[in-house]
């Protein structure tokens, strides 16, 4: 039977790290299979192996804030890491009698390069590196060891950084990192087996290989599908470009004013969160409780989020929409965590943002202007349908790429089409303000973007819409789809283009082709 990567409620011993030495070691076993709630740096005395201690030193850091999450971030605050890696620790130890594991924590750099130093003392022969919250550095710091590293991702929990992080390792051709990107807890395991290839008078390199084998043979196979009828009509790229030109973004980044150059040919303004809060502010009151109203009918539920959140976040919905009005603009994106947590802005922007796409306009989330350009521009090609912008997971036990954020339209087929169910609950990372979960359709073809205006590139790739993941964890609409084409292939990317894309309903392969042709513009497929 598959396992994920959760288990029972677990309860652990903790020290705190002026108590712990190199040599001031826990000595129970039973503690040595679960000794993850520890201060950053710790250490598990050889004494728990019995008898000669021949056995592998594999030392499991676990890449994170700290044990239960004080802070807003994937997972979300107050998450508790404890069960998931006691889970992890017990599997592994049950699975490698012949392995001694050492769980360790690491916040970053810092803690990860004097754990290295006392690893020299202590003969590590490896490491597994799970990347548990997005952005902690600690794997780069254990790739320079050169010692063999199995790098895994706590799926909606570290999934950026390691998209990114591998994808370095990857590009750059690393000769001791093998990864695994799966839910399920056999895949770790069989992973973690290659380690044995070591014991044997193996290389790293043969290390790496090995894990790459297990991750293929493992991978789900490709699905037949039968795909719903999706007609779209495409403008030609003369009319797109035309169209962009007399198009408008605005960024709301700090409290600054500027314009910037054109993205993709669209103009670019940046305007101040004190004009959005202004507008906010002044939003007609009978107006936002007209709206609250209809998403109460609408929406399939409303979870956590009180009446007067609801009337915050319509009256952002109609601040914004004045702001375009007054700019001549169809498209705005705002650096949205900064200006709440800031005190600049007063209300989450995602339930406008769900409101603005299903009507034709763009509302893009994190002051993100390449992937608002994106969705302005293809949903200018394709006649009005919104785009998705998410932050990816993929999982390789599905064979499938989950694209995940916390504003989503409705209308996927455009401002005519038909809508699809969507409930309203608070922001996932900080459980704050409303935000949107959209129960996407399924069984249809999508095509994701992302474009780069600097290099003049597209980058491309084609998925089949077959879920919505429930999962609480990390951001609220995830539509699961399987890529069509190389899932490996899929992997490679993430360090040059971030890990924002944004997905369409509908085949645009060739409109996509076309405007790249007119444009003078290079298309990368990524799988």
């Amino acid at each position: 039977m598959s396992k994920n990567l959760f288990g029972n409620q677990i309860k652990f011993q903790t020290k705190s790290v002026a108590n712990l030495t190199r040599r001031n070691f826990l000595s129970s076993c039973s503690t040595c299979a679960a000794c993850m709630a520890l201060a950053p740096m710790s250490f598990v005395n050889s004494s728990c192996s019995s008898g000669k201690n021949d056995k592998m030193k594999i030392r499991i850091l676990y890449s994170l804030h700290e044990p239960v999450q004080k802070r807003p971030d994937w997972p979300n605050i107050g998450f508790d890491f404890n069960p998931v890696m006691g889970q992890i620790n017990t599997a592994l130890s049950k699975s490698f009698p012949d392995f001694e594991f050492i769980p360790t924590l690491a916040t970053g750099p810092e803690e990860a390069e004097k754990i290295v130093k006392l690893d020299i003392q202590e003969n590590i022969d490896g490491y597994i590196v799970y990347q548990m919250n997005c952005w902690n550095r600690v794997v780069q710091t254990i790739e320079k060891t050169g010692k063999p590293v199995l790098y895994s991702d706590f799926q909606f929990g570290g999934s950026g950084g390691f998209l990114v992080y591998s994808s370095t390792f990857l590009r750059a051709n690393s000769q001791n990192v093998g990864f695994v990107a799966s839910s399920r807890m056999e895949d770790l395991i069989e992973a973690v087996g290659c380690f044995r290839i070591l014991k044997k008078g193996g290389t790293t390199a043969e290390f790496v290989a090995e894990t790459a084998k297990i991750r293929i043979k493992a991978t789900k196979l490709s699905g037949k599908y039968t795909l719903a009828a999706n007609n779209i009509q495409f403008l030609s790229p003369e009319e797109s470009i035309r169209r962009l030109k007399n198009s408008k973004i605005l960024a709301v980044r700090d409290q600054k004013s500027e314009i910037a150059n054109p993205v993709m040919g669209i103009p670019v303004e940046y305007i101040p969160f004190s004009e959005v809060n202004s507008a906010w502010s002044s939003a007609n009151k009978d107006a936002a409780s007209a709206i609250v109203d209809r998403w109460k009918k609408s929406a399939l539920e409303i979870i956590g989020v009180p009446n007067e959140t609801l009337l915050t976040s319509a009256a952002m919905y109609l601040g914004m929409k004045s702001v375009l009005k007054k700019h001549g603009a169809n498209a705005i994106t705002m650096n949205c965590l900064g200006g709440f947590y800031g005190g600049h802005i007063h209300a989450y922007p995602c339930l406008g943002f769900h409101e603005l796409c299903n009507e034709g306009l763009i509302g893009a989330c994190e002051c993100d202007v390449p992937s608002t350009a994106t969705m302005l521009a293809f949903s200018t090609v394709t006649n009005g349908r919104p785009g998705f912008i998410s932050d990816p997971v993929i999982d390789t036990s599905k064979r499938q790429i989950i694209y995940a954020h916390c504003v989503a339209p409705n209308r996927v087929f455009g401002t005519n089409g038909a809508t699809n169910p969507f409930r309203i609950l608070t922001h996932s990372e900080d459980r704050n303000g409303a935000s949107v979960q959209s129960i996407l359709p399924v069984n249809y073809l999508t095509t994701t973007l992302e474009i780069n205006n600097q290099r003049k590139e597209i980058l491309f790739h084609q998925a089949v819409a077959l879920d919505n993941d429930p999962d609480d964890r990390a951001c609220r609409t995830k539509l699961c789809a399987e890529p069509v084409g190389d899932i490996e292939k899929l992997f490679t990317m993430w360090d040059k283009w971030g890990w924002h894309r944004v997905t369409f309903y509908g085949d645009l392969k060739e409109p996509v082709f076309a405007m790249a042709n007119t444009l003078g513009w290079k298309v990368i497929e990524e799988a």
